[in-house]
């Protein structure tokens, strides 16, 4: 539009002029010709064609109130109501008292009254109307997201906080929309048709915002804020707000996620508000019983316990609070399981919270970035095993550990690992890298040029968690691999679930026919264990075999292992 409005400088701004009155149109005109391009129309039918074929390039309509077919006042609701044409500002004629306040209620810019005032007034009153609707163009532009037509966030929550103000802080609640896997729905059906939904979400937004008196905007690429005036119904109402959504959205393969902090009474600032409200949005990340959670005083308190393990994040590094414990594979494509390799495995003793589980910290690491030193203290410190078991017992024993979706998209990462593999005098191909089968959806690109350099160099690939996403298929034809892990989750119920047994086995014939080895995590039972050989699979770890070991342990194991494989050769 501020393109648009660039064009329009220099040239002669255009105008409609509706009345049913042929000799009140014609003074008017002449009034205007010498300044506008001037058109007409006897009433509101003809009006409206004109305004829809001309949106572009109208700068104004001038609308007479009483008209046969559609008078004044229906066609300003309609105007008004438009998205796209309630930016032509409307000045209506009336000689009607009272009229003028009605129709700048529905949506006039200014009235002229009837008969006409001197021509310099009627001139000025038109150059006014359309000087502040340019600029409202402009402002809005500047405040609003192009797509959604929502707010932009730096504006949202500076209005929010005049609202406030000139409310006296009166109860407002704080709603976050998250549209789930909305870069799958991008990469599946296309950028247009993401920005179709992305669209159509902030129509209904814009509509329900509307209606309560409350403000709404784009946050991120796939994120909406909405500030609504405290309801104490509104758990009952926000299914209604969903209605309105989905019935615009209209497409099953879209599902959002609300997050919501009513108003306690407490004082506490939008931010503040909005931070809830997106924890507990994220709360709902992997569920599938509901689409919304309000906050609560227990997520306050599993908001401070992360806080307090992000603050003591890199004092636990440089106290050694963190561990590596190695979990052994064991090949089993032999009469007997043979001791293959190992898993670095992270854990954490916190002085005050005792055992901290990976489930707890490493999702907040990944959040906040913090997970980048935590993925090289695993690395650095399960290279320095490998050379020591080397040194120690004259066996190599490759070592997977974990690369995060961060890492991968570190342009020196290859650097990194080539280094710290270095230092330790190691073979790349002995320091086996781990990336889970999510981090191949977010930027699939990124990921295959990544796998592909790090291949290069000579290290070896694991796509860990292999059938839990969507791309599972896809993936194969494209992205580099070296051994499949497959997905707890299968492995499970493998014995109990004819289904699931059928799966894996359909799992393992695709990666023998792709020559790739399948190692099968979390086997617990001899049964398991038999089956997985059966199947074809190349590889188990799990409490079956052993649990994640700290290094001494596992240098036990070792010994056991020599001892055994000694004792067959005598």
């Amino acid at each position: 539009m501020k393109e648009l409005l660039e064009r329009k400088k220099g040239l002669r701004r255009s105008i409609l002029i509706v009345d049913d009155d042929y000799i009140a149109r014609e003074i008017l005109g002449r009034m205007l010709e010498d300044r506008y391009e001037v058109s007409y129309a006897e009433n509101g039918v003809i009006a409206l064609s004109i305004i829809k074929r001309d949106k572009l390039k109208l700068s104004l309509v001038i609308l007479d109130l009483n008209m046969p077919e559609m008078d004044g006042y229906s066609l300003l609701k309609l105007l008004s109501s438009d998205n796209e044409l309630r930016r032509i500002p409307v000045i209506v004629l009336t000689s009607e008292k009272g009229a003028e306040v009605e129709s700048l209620r529905i949506g006039a810019a200014d009235f002229i009254t009837k008969p006409f005032d001197m021509p310099e007034v009627i001139c000025a009153r038109v150059s006014h109307s359309i000087e502040l609707a340019e600029d409202s163009v402009i402002i809005h532009e500047t405040e609003r997201d192009d797509l959604t037509g929502l707010f932009h966030k730096e504006f949202f929550f500076q209005y929010g906080k005049r609202l406030d103000e000139l409310n006296n802080n009166m109860p407002m609640d704080a709603v976050v929309v998250d549209i789930n896997r909305f870069h799958v729905v991008n990469e599946l059906y296309g950028r247009s048709y993401g920005n179709m939904i992305l669209k159509k979400i902030g129509e209904s937004l814009h509509e329900i915002v509307s209606e309560t008196g409350g403000l709404a905007c784009r946050r991120d690429n796939d994120q909406f804020c909405v500030y609504l005036p405290h309801s104490d119904d509104l758990q009952y109402k926000l299914p209604q707000y969903i209605a309105v959504i989905d019935q615009r959205i209209n497409d099953s393969n879209i599902s959002l996620r609300y997050g919501i902090y009513s108003d306690d009474g407490s004082e506490k600032c939008m931010e503040q508000r909005f931070d809830y409200a997106r924890l507990a949005c994220q709360k709902l990340r992997n569920s599938y019983v509901s689409c919304f959670d309000f906050y609560n005083d227990e997520q306050h308190g599993k908001e401070l316990y992360a806080e307090r393990l992000i603050n003591d994040m890199d004092r636990a590094l440089s106290e050694k609070q963190f561990r590596v414990f190695y979990q052994p594979k064991y090949s089993i494509t032999g009469s007997q399981p043979r001791l293959s390799s190992a898993e670095a495995l992270i854990r954490w003793f916190h002085p005050e919270f005792g055992m901290v589980s990976p489930g707890q910290f490493i999702s907040l690491f990944e959040e906040n970035g913090l997970i980048q030193k935590l993925d090289r203290f695993v690395w650095n410190e399960a290279a320095a095993q490998i050379r020591q078991w080397k040194d120690c017992y004259g066996i190599d024993i490759p070592v997977s550990v974990n690369v995060s979706r961060v890492n991968m998209f570190n342009a020196h990462l290859a650097d990194i690992l080539e280094n710290i593999a270095a230092q330790n005098g190691l073979d790349h191909a002995e320091l086996l890298l781990e990336i889970t089968e999510s981090a191949y959806t977010d930027n699939s690109d990124q990921i295959v040029e990544a796998v592909n350099k790090l291949r290069m160099c000579g290290f070896r690939i694991e796509m860990d968690d292999f059938g839990s996403g969507y791309s599972s298929l896809n993936m194969l034809t494209t992205l580099p691999i070296d051994a499949l892990k497959l997905d707890m989750k299968f492995i499970r119920e493998i014995c109990e679930n004819e289904k699931n047994e059928r799966l894996v086995g359909i799992m393992i014939d695709i990666a023998r026919l792709l020559e790739v080895p399948v190692i099968a995590e979390g086997v617990e039972t001899k049964e398991q264990m038999e089956l997985l050989k059966r199947l074809g699979c190349n590889i188990i770890q799990g409490y079956y075999f052993s649990k994640p070991l700290p290094p001494e342990e596992f240098g036990i194991l070792i010994e056991k292992e020599l001892r055994e494989k000694k004792d067959a050769y005598n």
